[in-house]
């Protein structure tokens, strides 16, 4: 593997792992649908639609993966999830 095949590697691996980060909605006996439907659109830039469904897998499945993107772009985000009363966490 040549030096220029070498460093291409490596700059795409740090690309790939950059935007491992997500944020993860669980489910809670207190938001209601629409709270969470609501929420979803306002800080995470979701479609009612989008966010209805991950509504719905959070209800059924306990969690959802709502937003994927680099750390510093989902800090603020998740901190205003759980400012609104979400259960969230940054994985």
């Amino acid at each position: 593997m040549s030096t220029k095949e070498k460093v291409r590697e490596r700059v795409s691996l740090k690309e790939a792992t950059s935007i491992n980060n997500e944020i993860v909605v669980y489910n809670d006996d207190v938001n209601t649908f629409d709270h969470v439907i609501d929420t979803l659109v306002r800080v995470c830039d979701h479609t009612w639609e989008q966010a209805e469904q991950c509504s719905l897998i959070v209800h059924y499945n306990g969690k959802c993966t709502v937003k994927t993107d680099i750390l510093e772009k989902l800090k603020p985000q998740c901190s205003q999830l759980l400012e609104a009363g979400l259960s969230a966490e940054i994985v």
